[in-house]
C-alpha cells in the first residue's frame, strides 16, 4: 500500500509549512527527517511533498526514535555533511494547550 499525505493530512498536521520555511531560511542543502515508527510509512510522501518546495535533499533516519531527545547518532562524518541535522515529526503536540 503506497501512503498518501492526504492520508496523513487528515490525521495530523505536520506543520509542513514551517518545515519548508526553516529548510529555506537556514538554506539547507541536506536534511535529516526522523519520523516515530507510526509516521514512518508516510515519510517518502512528506519527501515528495517537500522536495516540490525546496532545492535540496532528504534523508530519512529509519532507526529508533523513543521521542523529542532521541536524536540519531550518525557519527561525525554524516553530521559534517547534513546541513538540517533533524526535523523530527510526532504524533502529539510537545505542550498540550491549557
Amino acid at each position: 500500500m503506497k501512503y498518501t499525505l492526504e492520508q496523513l493530512n487528515e490525521k495530523y498536521d505536520l506543520e509542513l509549512g514551517k518545515v519548508v520555511s526553516k529548510i529555506k531560511s537556514s538554506k539547507a542543502k541536506l536534511v535529516l527527517l526522523q519520523f516515530p515508527d507510526g509516521l514512518k510509512p508516510y515519510a517518502t510522501a512528506v519527501v515528495d511533498y517537500l522536495e516540490t518546495k525546496v532545492n535540496c535533499e532528504f534523508l530519512i533516519w529509519l532507526g529508533t526514535c523513543f521521542g523529542a531527545c532521541d536524536t540519531p547518532n550518525l557519527g561525525k562524518e554524516l553530521e559534517k555533511k547534513i546541513d538540517l541535522v533533524v526535523i523530527q515529526f510526532g504524533h502529539n503536540e510537545m505542550m498540550p494547550e491549557l
